[in-house]
Parts: C-alpha cells; sequence; structure tokens
C-alpha cells in the first residue's frame, strides 16, 4: 500500500481538471487519485486505535469491579499486560495513522504543486496579462500548504473523532444506556454552532487570503523593482502604499480570529456543562447503587472521550471551512484552460525559409476595445530585414508578437513560407523563432546557462564562445566577470549591467539559431559603441535569417529592405531608407532631429576637449 502510494506520486497521466466539481469534497477526494488505499489504511488504523483506547477503560471497569472486588478469574499480571497491550496497539496505531495520513497529504500536494507549476507555465499569454504575479504565487504556496493540513490534520482528525464518538458511545449504552443518552445531549448544539461558524470563517477566510495575494503582489514587485525605488527616493511611498494593503490584511485578519475566539468560549462552555452534568448524574447513581464504582470510573473516562473529541470537531469543521476555500482558489487557476501550443495541422518536414506575408491584418487584446493594430499589409521574403519604427504605443511590439502566436490576429491572415500562420502549432514556431525582448530576463544561473537556455540538445564550449563572441560579450566575460562563463548573474541578472544583459540575451538567440529573429529595441540598452559593434557582428548572422527588427534610433533601422513606420496601429509609411528621407514625413522629422542631436553633442563634445586643452596650456 505504501508503494503504490509513492509509484502514483507523479502521475503525468492524470488531468487535475477532473477535481472539477460542483461539490468540493468530491474534488477533494478525486484529488486523491492513487493515495485512496493509504488513506483508507490511515482511516482503518485509526479506528483500531481508538477501540483499543475504549477497551481499556472497560479493563479498567473490570480491574475495579471484579479484581478488587475478588470475583477475577485472571491474576493481576495479565490484568497489567492488558493494560500494556492496550497501550501500545493505541500507540501503534495511532503512529500508523498519523504515517499514512502524512504519506497521503505530502504525496497529493507534491503532485498539486508539480502540476500548478506545469499548469500555470501553460496558460495564455492573455492569461498572465490579467493575472497578478502575488496572487498566482499565494495559490500555489500558501493555498496549497492549506490544502496539505486539511489532508495531513483535519479530515483524518474529523474522522478520528467521528470514530471516537462511536466507538465510545456504543461502550457507554453498553454500560448504561440511560447514562449514554444523558451524554450527548449537547453535541448536537456543538454541530449546530460549529456549522455556524463554518459558514462564516469561510466567507472571512476567503477575504483574509485575498488581501494576503494583494500584499505578496505589493512585495514581489517592490523587490523586484528596488533599483527603480532607490533611484527615485520612493521609499516613503512604498511604504505607505504597503502599510495600506498590510493594515486592510490586519483588519480582517482579525476579523476571522474574533470568530475563532468567540466559537471556543460557547463550545467550552456548553461541553463543561456536559461534563458537570454527566459526572453528577453517574455519581448519584454510583452512590444509589444503580453503577458500580467501576462502572462509573469507566463511564467518566469515556465521556470525556465523546465531549472533547466533539468539542474538537467543531474547531476541526471550522479549520476544514478554510480548506474548502483554499482548494477553491486552487481550482479556480486549475479551470482555465491550457494554451495548445501542439495543436496544428501543418508541420513542416524541415526548416523554415522564412517567407512572410500580412494581408489585412488587425488584432485586438480584448473584445470591445481599440484595435491595436488595424488592416497591416506588406510581405518580405526569406533573409530579409524588416524594420519597425513609430512612438511607443504604436503597435510594433504587438505587431512581432502575432508570429510566434503569443496572441491571435482577429482579423485578417498571416501567411508563412505559403502557410495560414495558425495551421502552424506554437511548438514548432517558436523553436524556429529567437526573440531578444526590450527587456531582457536572465535566470539565476551563471552565463553559459543562460546562453544555452534556449537549446534543446548539448551545447560545446566553443558553440556558447562563438555565440558570445558575435554578441560582443565574450571579452566582457572573460576579462571582466570574476568566474568567466560560470559567474551567477543573480536575480535577473542583476550583477550585470543592462548592456551586458543584453548582450547575454542575444547570445542566447544567436546560438538557438532560429529561422526568424526578432530584435524588440535590443539595443536600446547599450552604448553607441557597442551597438556598432553588435550591428558588425549581426551583418554576417543575419543573412539567409528573416529578421525584424524594432528600434527608435535611425542608424539601427537604416540598413533594412524594408521599413515599417507605424503610428497607432498603421502603417503610415514604408520603404527603404533613401526612400523614406525622400518624402516629407514622420520618418524624415526623426532622421533629422536624432542627426540635429547627434551633430550639437558632437559640437559640444569638442568645445570641451577644446576648453580642457585650453586650460592645461
Amino acid at each position: 500500500m505504501l508503494n503504490s502510494s509513492l509509484s502514483n506520486q507523479n502521475q503525468p497521466d492524470f488531468d487535475l481538471k477532473s477535481v472539477l466539481t460542483e461539490s468540493k469534497l468530491r474534488g477533494l477526494w478525486r484529488l486523491m487519485t492513487g493515495f485512496h488505499l493509504t488513506y483508507i489504511g490511515a482511516t482503518l488504523s485509526l479506528s483500531l486505535g481508538a477501540l483499543a483506547n475504549t477497551v481499556t477503560f472497560l479493563l479498567l471497569r473490570y480491574f475495579v469491579d471484579d479484581y478488587l472486588g475478588g470475583k477475577a478469574n485472571v491474576g493481576l499480571p495479565l490484568i497489567l499486560v492488558g493494560f500494556l497491550g492496550l497501550a501500545l496497539l493505541q500507540g501503534g496505531f495511532t503512529f500508523l495513522s498519523r504515517t499514512l495520513a502524512a504519506r497521503t497529504a505530502e504525496g497529493v500536494v507534491v503532485r498539486l504543486r508539480n502540476y500548478l507549476f506545469d499548469h500555470i507555465q501553460r496558460l495564455s499569454f492573455t492569461y498572465h496579462d490579467k493575472t497578478q504575479t502575488g496572487d498566482l504565487l499565494q495559490r500555489s504556496t500558501s493555498d496549497v500548504d492549506t490544502i496539505r493540513r486539511f489532508f495531513a490534520d483535519q479530515a483524518i482528525e474529523s474522522g478520528r473523532v467521528l470514530l471516537l464518538f462511536l466507538i465510545n458511545f456504543a461502550a457507554l449504552l453498553y454500560l448504561n444506556w440511560r447514562l449514554a443518552l444523558l451524554s450527548v445531549i449537547v453535541v448536537p448544539f456543538v454541530v449546530g454552532v460549529s456549522y455556524f461558524f463554518f459558514k462564516q470563517v469561510g466567507k472571512r477566510y476567503e477575504k483574509y487570503q485575498e488581501t494576503e495575494s494583494k500584499l505578496s503582489t505589493a512585495l514581489q514587485e517592490n523587490l523586484s523593482g528596488v533599483r527603480v525605488v532607490k533611484a527615485f527616493a520612493r521609499q516613503r511611498y512604498e511604504e505607505e502604499k504597503f502599510d495600506t494593503i498590510n493594515k486592510e490584511k490586519y483588519t480582517r485578519g482579525m476579523r476571522l480570529l474574533v470568530m475563532h475566539a468567540t466559537f471556543w468560549p460557547i463550545t467550552d462552555l456548553l461541553c463543561g456543562a456536559q461534563l458537570i452534568g454527566g459526572f453528577a448524574a453517574g455519581g448519584l447513581m454510583a452512590i444509589n447503587g444503580t453503577i458500580t464504582i467501576g462502572t462509573y470510573l469507566a463511564y467518566a473516562s469515556l465521556v470525556g472521550w465523546i465531549i472533547w473529541p466533539m468539542r474538537n470537531l467543531g474547531r476541526l469543521i471550522v479549520h476544514m471551512s478554510e480548506g474548502l476555500v483554499s482548494f477553491g482558489r486552487v481550482c479556480e487557476v486549475i479551470k482555465q484552460d491550457r494554451e495548445p501550443v501542439l495543436e496544428g495541422t501543418y508541420q513542416p518536414q524541415g526548416k523554415l525559409r522564412g517567407e512572410l506575408v500580412f494581408d489585412n491584418v488587425s488584432f485586438v487584446y480584448t473584445t470591445g476595445e481599440e484595435p491595436v493594430l488595424q488592416n497591416i499589409s506588406f510581405s518580405i521574403k526569406p533573409g530579409q530585414r524588416v524594420a519597425l519604427l513609430g512612438s511607443t504605443g504604436s503597435g510594433k511590439t504587438s505587431l512581432v508578437n502575432l508570429l510566434p502566436r503569443f496572441y491571435e490576429y482577429t482579423d485578417g491572415r498571416i501567411l508563412l513560407d505559403g502557410v495560414e500562420l495558425k495551421d502552424y502549432n506554437r511548438h514548432y514556431l517558436r523553436q524556429q523563432i529567437g526573440i531578444v525582448e526590450q527587456e531582457p530576463f536572465l535566470f539565476s544561473r551563471n552565463v553559459r546557462d543562460n546562453i544555452t537556455y534556449g537549446v534543446e540538445r548539448e551545447v560545446s564550449q566553443a558553440e556558447v564562445e562563438d555565440a558570445a563572441q558575435a554578441a560582443a560579450i565574450h571579452d566582457v566575460i572573460i576579462t571582466k566577470l570574476p568566474e568567466g562563463y560560470d559567474t551567477l548573474v543573480g536575480e535577473k541578472g542583476i550583477t550585470l549591467s543592462g548592456g551586458q544583459k543584453q548582450r547575454v540575451a542575444l547570445a542566447r538567440t544567436l546560438l538557438k539559431d532560429p529561422r526568424i529573429l526578432i530584435l524588440d529595441d535590443s539595443t536600446s540598452s547599450v552604448d553607441t559603441e557597442t551597438e556598432a559593434l553588435i550591428r558588425l557582428a549581426l551583418q554576417e548572422l543575419m543573412k539567409n535569417r528573416t529578421t525584424f527588427i524594432i528600434a527608435h534610433r535611425i542608424q539601427t533601422v537604416m540598413d533594412a529592405d524594408l521599413i515599417l513606420v507605424m503610428s497607432h496601429g498603421r502603417i503610415v509609411q514604408r520603404g527603404k531608407h533613401a526612400e523614406l528621407l525622400a518624402q516629407d514625413g514622420f520618418y524624415r522629422k526623426i532622421y533629422e532631429a536624432q542627426t540635429r542631436i547627434e551633430q550639437e553633442l558632437e559640437q559640444e563634445l569638442n568645445q570641451a576637449v577644446h576648453r580642457e586643452v585650453t586650460n592645461v596650456n
């Protein structure tokens, strides 16, 4: 049974969408798929432990009434062995039950975490655009841990309480049915109070978790953007914003704790009154001779194992509401449809050629909103370079994001090598397309791992260095980084400068050797000299590779085979550099403005050098 639970711990074929039912308890049962026998074993062990506990008190009755009364048929040593054996059985079965329950809880949660991690990565860009990272972190950590506690403690403990009640109540009926009935008068009231608090705690816990998600988001954003915060001296502003959310969390947390704090004295009062009444009635019956002293002692022990576990059941019911709320929050993520990366009707036999045709393509992020792209039409041949120029928000990045099918165009069509883009599956497209983003992301690994990240094969050191040299970063890695290619770059590459991160990202894309290359303003974070080095290195590498270049500097786009000037999601100018300069339009204005700025900077620099030389002389 233990081995079967371990073998089922990571079931790749088990789709957790099967847990999405109207009944959360049924969903939790399905979540235990592969661990049902283990959990049933935990429950059976629990019942045997509870039975051993009850028999102990019946043996106590026998010891007092029969052995001390001189009517016993067995000696004291055998009775002592009986007490010891029952204690060992109770302890052993309790240990086994806890172990099996923990094995189930940890196994279920390991699978759940793995599934959520994989599932979240496979959700669409649209989903991630509208979902906060902190909220996903909260659901994948805190809520998952609450589910773990549900299986490890609350569910199994609830079963234990019910078994203790049934077994001990049966024992009480055996001892004296009047006392038995008298001892459970309060039970319906405890259950009723627990159910009321179950509803209230569930509502307040859900609001509390929502606020904690906001807090996680604020903390994650602040830590990720700590350099920006310090650069703009906005620590006080961030503190006040965090304090506002934290106070909201405190308020909701206090409301939740007040519910817990109110529950305890009410149930303690009910259970205490029940015990006092039961002891008094049992004591009077013993004094009157209705029951024996041994029966009273057994009753006094058994009734405690009915009342206090039932009171504990109320606590468990209240906490179980938290587990059900967390399960519901996790299910909200699970029910999201994954991006169908392998869905497609056309699979090329070899690599792409890279011929592209945009035919009246329009795109809108959300239905009803203003279109981001409108009637985009152009065509490029394999190996050509297309430059996209325009102000921020003109639609340049949205256009190139359609190529790897991060988003689906809403009107028109895009043909890739003569085939509708939507006929290709996303996985194949993304293997054939390399992207260097405007804000490159590096992982907390060494430089070599970051460069080889996009390649699904073994890569030699020589290949890594060739890619780094082509991106003009090899010399920096060798001479300035303490451990060369084995240097850890820190979270998001924080130990590297903006230009260095950009060039590492470029090397990563070049090593992938894609047929289509997208450079999304990839030289914006480097100085003029480094940009020139990268541009010279790319001249040879971009041969026979269809390349999209998004840039703001005219120097970066002037050698392109086709330049598209965009504004408000439309193409307002197109042509080569010389053709666009001959037109009286946006492109020439940008060129003249940038040329004038460069000339003024050069003139100021020359004057500064001249003054310095004059002062020295």
